[in-house]
């Protein structure tokens, strides 16, 4: 099933893990239309911006298989709200940057970047049909700080 010109349901749901342990995978209907906004309003926007194809690493978790992945617990990748990705050639960072500066967003998370470039990791982002909180964050080892390495704005908007 298409969610979007460049993304399908397979892609935003398949797992690795769920495959090895048997573990349902399978979004409903409200979650799969949340798929679709999150497609529609992230995942193409930034395909457009940057003109590099790409595939989300984690879309849709069950949350049998978001348990199994450790996430936290009322996880928004559990309601089909929340996607991680990053783009080759593309320092995470500079993808999280634009992001907040040009896409509306409940949550942007810049995952294990690499202290001095950027680059490393991975982008975590959210979207909510309606009050996006527009949270902007960085988390590495130490945990979570507001800001993308380095910025000291934690809320936009």
């Amino acid at each position: 099933m298409r969610l979007s010109p460049h993304f399908t349901l397979r892609e935003l749901t398949r797992s690795q893990l769920a495959a090895r342990r048997g573990i349902e995978n399978r979004p409903a209907v409200g979650e799969i239309e949340n798929l679709k906004r999150l497609c529609t309003e992230i995942l193409e926007p930034v395909r457009a911006a940057f003109g590099v194809p790409f595939s989300p690493s984690s879309g849709f978790r069950s949350p049998a298989v978001n348990q199994a992945l450790g996430g936290a617990t009322g996880s928004q990748h559990t309601r089909g709200e929340a996607v991680d990705f990053e783009l080759p050639g593309i320092a995470n960072q500079t993808l999280a940057r634009w992001i907040r500066d040009n896409l509306e967003f409940d949550q942007l998370i810049l995952e294990f970047p690499d202290a001095e470039d950027g680059s490393g990791g991975w982008v975590h982002c959210s979207l909510v049909a309606d009050g996006n909180r527009r949270q902007v964050l960085t988390r590495t080892r130490a945990g979570y700080s507001p800001g993308l390495g380095g910025d000291d704005m934690c809320q936009i908007g």
